[in-house]
C-alpha cells in the first residue's frame, strides 16, 4: 500500500508565521487593490417602482363586461386570471416597445454600442412578483440616480401606455364587429315584428286566449335561453374575429388544435348542454331569484370557467412556442371558438326541448299556435338586438375610459447620490482579504512542500 500523504498543520502555521512578512504582504497587496477597484468601479444607483396587477383588468373582448350583460363567463380572455398574471406583466415589461423609447432617451459613450431591449433588460432591470401576490417590483440600475428613476418609472409607464392603447384597439374592433352583428339583428327584430303584426291583423288576433297566455308563459323560458344563446354565438364571433386579426398573418390559428374534438372539452361542453336545459326547466316553475335558479346559474358559471381553463390548458401545451402576448390572443380566439360551439349546442337542445313542449300544446287553433309562434320568434330577435345593443354601448363607454391593468402602489424613488447601490466597496474589501488569506495559504503549502522534499 502506498504511504498516504498528510500534512502536520502545526508546522505549515509554524512556515507562515515565519514568513509572516510575506504572507502579511500578500493579504495586504490583495486587499488594497481590491479597495482600489471599489473605488475605480463606476457608481450604479437603483431606483424601485411597486405597481399592483388588477384583478379585474380589461380583456381582448370585454369579458367582464359581456358576462355582466347576458351571464357568460369568459373566465381566460384577457382580463382573467390568465392575462392579468403577473408572470406575463413582467415579460411584457421587458418587450422592445417598452423599453426601445428608454434606450433611446439615456446617453449612450458610443451609439454603436447601444444595448438591444434584452440585453438591456438582463443588465439594468430586475423584476420581479413577490410570490402568492399581484404585486410586482420594477427595480432599475443607472449610472446616475436620475436616470435609474427614470428607468424605472419609464418602464411601468410605457407599459400602461401600451396596454391603454392595445385596449382601446381591441374595444374599437369589437364595436366594429358588433355594430355589424347589431344591425343585422335589428333588421331580423324588425322583419319578425312585422309578421306577428300583419299576422294579427289578417286574422284578427290581438290578444291571446288565457289557454293561449298559460302557453306563451310555458315557452317563454325557451325563448329566452335561446336568445341568450344566440347572442352568446354572436358576442363569441365578435371576439374570435378580434383575436384573428390581431394575430395577423400568423397561422397558427386556434382551429389548427382542434379545439372542439379534444375528448375533455367535449365532455365539459356536454355538461353545460346539460345544465342549459335544465335551467330552462327550473326557468319554467320559478323566477330569476329564486334559490334553485341562482345555484344552476353558479353551477352553468363553474363549468364554463372549466371550459374556459381546458382550452387554455389546450392551447398552451401547443403553442410554447409563441410569445406571451400571442399566447394569450391564441387562447382568446380558442375560448371564443369553444363558447361559440357550446352556445350552439345548447341551443339546438333547447330547441328540441321547445319543439316537444309546442307538440303537448298543438291542440290549439292552428291560427293561435301560428301567432304563438310568431310572437315567440318576435321576442328572441328583439332580445338579441336589445342585448348587443348593451354589450355595445358598454364597449364603447370602455373605449373612451383608460384602461390600466396596473396601477402604481410606490412611484419610482430617487436614490441619494451618496448611496450608490454599487459598487458594495466593504463587500469587495472583504473578498479581496479572502482571495489574499487563500493565496497566503498556497504559499505556505509550496514552502512547506520544498521542505518536506
Amino acid at each position: 500500500m502506498e504511504k498516504e500523504e498528510s500534512i502536520d498543520l502545526g508546522r505549515l502555521l509554524q512556515i507562515m508565521i515565519g514568513r509572516k512578512k510575506v504572507v502579511g504582504s500578500i493579504i495586504a497587496v490583495c486587499t488594497i487593490l481590491a479597495v482600489i477597484i471599489a473605488f475605480i468601479l463606476p457608481k450604479q444607483y437603483e431606483s424601485t417602482t411597486l405597481v399592483q396587477t388588477r384583478s379585474a383588468g380589461k380583456d381582448i373582448g370585454g369579458a367582464a363586461a359581456m358576462a355582466a350583460a347576458m351571464g357568460i363567463n369568459l373566465g381566460s380572455l384577457g382580463g382573467g386570471s390568465s392575462n392579468a398574471s403577473p408572470l406575463n406583466y413582467i415579460e411584457l415589461m421587458k418587450s422592445r416597445r417598452v423599453l426601445d423609447p428608454i434606450i433611446d432617451q439615456i446617453d449612450w459613450p458610443d451609439e454603436k454600442k447601444k444595448p438591444e431591449a434584452k440585453e438591456f433588460a438582463k443588465k439594468n432591470l430586475k423584476i420581479e412578483n413577490t410570490k402568492q401576490t399581484n404585486l410586482i417590483t420594477v427595480t432599475a440600475t443607472g449610472r446616475t440616480p436620475e436616470e435609474a428613476q427614470m428607468i424605472s418609472q419609464g418602464v411601468v409607464d410605457n407599459f400602461l401606455a401600451m396596454q391603454t392603447e392595445n385596449s382601446q384597439q381591441t374595444q374599437s374592433l369589437l364595436v366594429t364587429f358588433l355594430n355589424d352583428r347589431i344591425e343585422k339583428a335589428k333588421q331580423e327584430a324588425d322583419d319578425a315584428a312585422a309578421k306577428l303584426a300583419a299576422y294579427s291583423k289578417e286574422n284578427k288576433i290581438y290578444s291571446p286566449t288565457d289557454q293561449a297566455k298559460l302557453a306563451i308563459e310555458q315557452l317563454n323560458a325557451y325563448d329566452k335561453t335561446i336568445g341568450e344563446m344566440q347572442v352568446k354565438q354572436k358576442s363569441a364571433q365578435a371576439q374570435y374575429d378580434v383575436a384573428t386579426q390581431k394575430l395577423g398573418e400568423q397561422k397558427a390559428g386556434a382551429r389548427n388544435f382542434n379545439i372542439n374534438d379534444n375528448s375533455t372539452v367535449q365532455s365539459i361542453r356536454s355538461q353545460i348542454v346539460k345544465q342549459e336545459v335544465d335551467l330552462v326547466g327550473l326557468r319554467q316553475k320559478y323566477t330569476e331569484n329564486h334559490p334553485n335558479v341562482i345555484a344552476a346559474k353558479n353551477q352553468l358559471a363553474q363549468l364554463q370557467q372549466a371550459l374556459t381553463d381546458e382550452v387554455g390548458a389546450v392551447v398552451g401545451s401547443n403553442a410554447a412556442s409563441l410569445n406571451a402576448a400571442q399566447m394569450e390572443i391564441l387562447k382568446n380566439q380558442a375560448v371564443a371558438q369553444a363558447e361559440a360551439s357550446a352556445a350552439s349546442a345548447s341551443e339546438e337542445a333547447i330547441k328540441a326541448k321547445k319543439s316537444e313542449k309546442e307538440a303537448e300544446i298543438g291542440k290549439l287553433p292552428d291560427a293561435m299556435m301560428n301567432y304563438i309562434q310568431l310572437e315567440s320568434d318576435a321576442k328572441i330577435k328583439q332580445q338579441i338586438y336589445l342585448s348587443l345593443v348593451q354589450q355595445c354601448e358598454q364597449d364603447k363607454i370602455q373605449e373612451a375610459m383608460e384602461s390600466m391593468d396596473i396601477q402604481i402602489i410606490d412611484a419610482a424613488n430617487l436614490p441619494d447620490e451618496d448611496k450608490p447601490a454599487a459598487p458594495r466597496k466593504k463587500l469587495i474589501a472583504a473578498i479581496g482579504f479572502v482571495i489574499g488569506c487563500l493565496i497566503s495559504f498556497g504559499y505556505g503549502l509550496i514552502c512547506y512542500k520544498r521542505e518536506e522534499v
